[in-house]
């Protein structure tokens, strides 16, 4: 084995997946699509992307949540931390043989909604949920023996969230705190009333899950067949209009809204507004409510991420009332005593470790206090290892080598939050984020931004909410200089500075080794970048399809517009980019061996 576990609570997951160095690729369902797509990429497609996991050398096939979502279509915003998304449901395998009315019309789905577009257009869900509601129409799902088990095993989530998603669809769309109060407030005259009004809704809800379920399980098995190990994604909240909050509100602080503390890429910090946990009362339960989670996700998934882990630790808390504008500006961390910080996060971990098959990962990017780290490493539970942050951020201001990546640890170029490699290179390394600056000039009071930004910044080369710096700017003294401070009163600037100035040249030094920078990215600087993090020490390495596909020239013009996601906005490019050939057209791509070819190279399986 590569990486040194025994002993840990997660020896026996490793030694479940047998993996020395793994390499894999992220692949959002919403990215992809294939000849017989009804406009997005669905359970049946996953089938294609094993295939392209075996076909390039790949082991690990990651997705995005496939929880159901909400109306911003944010996958880390769901309806329910169990339920699955409709709109990856594979019609074709639900229509009855020889049903020539239902096979006309998903052929009207497949026209009407072609796939392939550079964003996927979410209106596709109301046209298959239309088709699906009549295949169901036609279905004997009653005498089903199936149905009734997936019912029955699925009982502690599944009744609460049919009913909720009826009463919901009843009410026009509206989230459950807006419902009459006998509804919002779960009165039970009101809802034995209402379950027996409106029990075909519900049984229709219910039977969704079941074929999401069927489906997902088949796909998982064939990629077991094939040797590929799927890894899923456990959003660590849900969205405050759920069937989970509703159900037991109880088990969450609805006064306080979640989100992140201002940070370097962030100025105000992020709201994204879903209810933090009240893990006492979670607690108070046995832990059953995260125990089944882990039970249902378990079914489809041998990894799986733990998102922003360090919310078990302390999550960011903003009072729910606070102006939106504020972002996360005004919030603190609960719990608010450090000491607690230690003791709580590894009591949820080593819950969630001793109620699964699976092997956990966590995504520990951001500002992780040291207690987390250690605990990570002592649970056998690897982070993350975003290249573009692996360095040494205190003395020498650099990129680390691969050798001193973390053994236990998913390197990766990129995230689904971030920019594409090519984007970062172009638009972000050597920068600052322009909005924290501004910030920290008003912070200072007596430094004018205005002022100074063309003595620190060059506006030609800055865009994107991005300032990148003069060349002439070449020392701390400098810096200080034109700020007309004492030194020893901006740190916070110096620190800016030190660990974005001439990034692009530091970076380059170690990828190409000599040669005059290129501002561009290419294929052969992109081909370096890729090798370094699977050359790493890095247990196992995934990246994005997105990232694997510049190694093409598939995408044209600028490289900031293939991002699948933003954070702190809400927008319809946000988790719709679709990559711009098909599943079937890229099993055939000739980038196909050169990806294998790097993988092989770097002795990843």
């Amino acid at each position: 084995m590569a990486i040194s576990v025994s002993g840990t609570i997660s020896a026996d997951k490793w030694d479940k997946i047998k993996a020395n160095k793994r390499a894999g690729v992220l692949a959002p369902l919403f990215c992809l699509y294939s000849a017989k797509s009804a406009g997005v990429g669905d359970l049946r497609d996953l089938k294609l992307l094993i295939d392209w996991a075996k076909l390039t050398g790949n082991s690990i096939v990651q997705l995005l949540p496939m929880n159901q979502m909400g109306p911003v279509n944010c996958p880390y915003d769901a309806l329910s931390s169990f339920a699955l998304e409709p709109v990856y449901v594979c019609l074709d395998d639900i229509c009855a043989p020889g049903d020539k009315d239902i096979s006309t019309q998903i052929n009207k789905a497949r026209k009407n909604f072609s796939a392939g577009k550079p964003h996927l257009d979410y209106a596709i869900r109301t046209e298959k949920e239309l088709i699906l509601r009549q295949c169901f129409a036609r279905a004997q799902v009653k005498q089903g023996a199936g149905f009734k088990k997936f019912c029955q095993e699925n009982s502690y989530w599944l009744a609460d969230f049919a009913l909720y998603k009826s009463l919901k669809e009843f009410h026009q769309g509206l989230p459950w705190y807006d419902w009459p109060d006998k509804y919002k407030s779960r009165n039970k005259e009101a809802l034995d009333s209402y379950r027996k009004s409106h029990a075909e809704e519900i049984e229709f809800q219910a039977w969704l899950q079941w074929q999401l379920y069927r489906q997902f399980k088949e796909a998982r098995s064939y990629a077991s067949s094939r040797g590929i190990l799927i890894k899923g994604d456990l959003p660590i909240l849900v969205s405050r209009d759920s069937s989970d909050v509703w159900a037991h509100p109880e088990f969450f602080k609805l006064e306080f809204a979640s989100g992140a503390p201002p940070d370097m890429y962030c100025a105000k910090g992020q709201r994204w507004g879903m209810p933090t946990y009240n893990w006492e009362n979670i607690a108070q339960d046995g832990y059953q409510y995260l125990k089944e989670k882990l039970k249902y996700a378990q079914n489809f998934y041998d990894i799986l991420r733990i998102d922003h882990v360090v919310g078990l630790f302390r999550i960011w808390s903003i009072p729910y009332n606070e102006p939106l504008e504020n972002q996360g500006l005004n919030g603190f961390f609960d719990p608010s005593d450090q000491n607690k910080w230690g003791q709580h996060g590894r009591n949820l971990l080593t819950v969630m470790s001793e109620n699964t098959r699976m092997l956990l990962c966590a995504e520990d990017l951001g500002v992780i206090p040291q207690v987390c780290t250690d605990t990570l490493r002592e649970l056998g539970i690897p982070g993350n290892d975003v290249q573009r942050w692996v360095k040494d951020w205190k003395i020498k201001h650099d990129f680390l080598p691969p050798q001193e990546y973390r053994a236990l640890s998913v390197a990766m170029l990129s995230t689904h939050d971030t920019t594409n490699w090519p984007a970062w290179w172009e638009n972000e390394a050597g920068t600052v984020d322009e909005g924290l600056f501004i910030r920290k000039c008003s912070d200072h009071r007596q430094i004018n931004f205005e002022k100074i930004k063309d003595k620190l910044f060059d506006p030609k080369r800055c865009g994107h909410g991005r300032l990148r710096w003069l060349e002439s700017v070449d020392s701390v003294d400098k810096l200080v200089a034109i700020l007309e401070k004492p030194k020893e009163h901006v740190g916070d600037f110096i620190d800016l500075y030190v660990n974005s100035y001439c990034e692009k040249e530091k970076l380059w030094r170690q990828l190409m080794g000599k040669g005059r920078m290129k501002e561009a990215s290419d294929t052969r600087l992109l081909k370096s970048a890729l090798k370094l993090t699977l050359d790493s020490l890095a247990v196992c390495c995934v990246n994005t399809i997105v990232d694997y596909l510049y190694l093409g020239d598939i995408f044209k013009g600028d490289a900031y517009a293939y991002r699948m996601n933003t954070p702190g906005t809400t927008s319809s490019v946000n988790w719709s980019l679709t990559i711009p050939l098909s599943l079937e057209e890229l099993l055939k791509h000739k980038l196909n061996k050169d990806i294998r070819r790097l993988i092989t190279d770097s002795g990843r399986i």
